[in-house]
């Protein structure tokens, strides 16, 4: 994991509403792109920079792909916003 791939990822508020939808449990691709008023490529392209900063998995289920959200990454990030602040 890369603290700067992470950082980019939350940088953006569209992907830190996928965020905080997958904290409700999975959901599709589609369940996710009908959310938002953007295109689906948008949302894949999100979903993909999400993905490789690890804090989504996917899982494919018959012809849908799935995606969680990976807390034990965020829960690395917070220790080391923790550290810097002691």
């Amino acid at each position: 994991m890369s603290i700067q791939n992470t950082l980019k990822a939350l940088a953006d508020p569209t992907r830190r509403e996928i965020l905080n939808m997958l904290k409700k449990g999975r959901l599709s691709a589609g369940e996710i792109s009908d959310t938002f008023p953007i295109s689906g490529a948008a949302i894949s392209r999100h979903l993909s920079i999400l993905k490789d900063a690890d804090l989504i998995r996917d899982t494919r289920d018959g012809k849908f792909i799935y995606y969680d959200l990976n807390a034990s990454v965020l829960e690395e990030i917070m220790l080391w916003i923790k550290d810097l602040k002691d």
